[in-house]
């Protein structure tokens, strides 16, 4: 387990991804969660998996909190009544024992990906806090008529193709979006996969949208947004797929 990607003004040496470094490890799965749901579902499934599973955790998404339908199975869904149970007082503490909530065992199955938006005219294959820059994205456009589907991978290998060739064959246009630098990128090879398996199903050029090729991110935000992908430019890149026409 090892936690990874931007979005926290970490600059240069705490802002890293190496998605596709992971994928490249013969015999190794690589998991990475969007979600708090998934987080602890598919942490329990690389636990049980008797295989050597990678665990990357997107910083920038440890303290946001569940959705609707993303909570932890067996978790308080108030967050006062939480804090009251595992949060330690102030003062002294040596009489206190934190009350753990009783959880429910949830397994995600590693290599199943997640539509986490239906959509009809661009397919978005991401991962980590990526599938909750590239939902906003799609909720603005769809002001726009343009419906966007959201592949949340979940697993960057094993991947979903199945799921993959799916939503392709059904939007004909395809984003790949992560941070990692775009030189030999994780999203390249999925959508050299789709150019040649998929290549008569494609309606516009498979684009990827993804870190810049430079040493590191730096610290003011300017630099940070500039140098990994930001909802407007996700956003901007479905609106040009959309647009393109055969």
């Amino acid at each position: 387990m090892t936690p990874v990607g931007a979005g926290i003004r970490g600059s240069i040496y705490h802002s890293h991804s190496f998605d596709a470094q992971a994928t490249r490890i013969p015999g190794w799965k690589i998991v990475m969660p969007s979600n708090p749901r998934d987080a602890y579902g598919l942490l329990l499934s690389a636990i049980a998996d008797p295989n050597p599973v990678m665990f990357l955790m997107p910083k920038a998404l440890l303290r946001v909190k569940s959705k609707a339908g993303e909570e932890v199975p067996g978790e308080p869904g108030d967050d006062k009544v939480l804090g009251t149970m595992i949060d330690a007082p102030l003062g002294d503490r040596t009489a206190w024992r934190p009350n753990w909530p009783d959880l429910e065992e949830l397994y995600v199955p590693i290599g199943k990906a997640r539509i986490a938006r239906e959509g009809t005219h661009v397919t978005v294959l991401t991962y980590g806090r990526n599938v909750l820059m590239s939902l906003a994205a799609a909720d603005e456009l769809a002001a726009d008529g343009i419906e966007t589907e959201v592949v949340d991978l979940r697993s960057l290998q094993p991947y979903d193709w199945d799921a993959i060739v799916a939503s392709v064959r059904k939007t004909n246009r395809v984003l790949a979006v992560n941070e990692d630098t775009e030189v030999t990128n994780f999203g390249e090879h999925l959508l050299r996969r789709i150019a040649e398996e998929l290549f008569y199903e494609l309606y516009a050029p498979p684009k990827l949208l993804a870190g810049a090729a430079i040493p590191g991110i730096g610290l003011a935000d300017s630099l940070e947004m500039a140098s990994v992908p930001q909802k407007d430019t996700i956003k901007a890149a479905i609106a040009e797929l959309a647009r393109h026409e055969p």
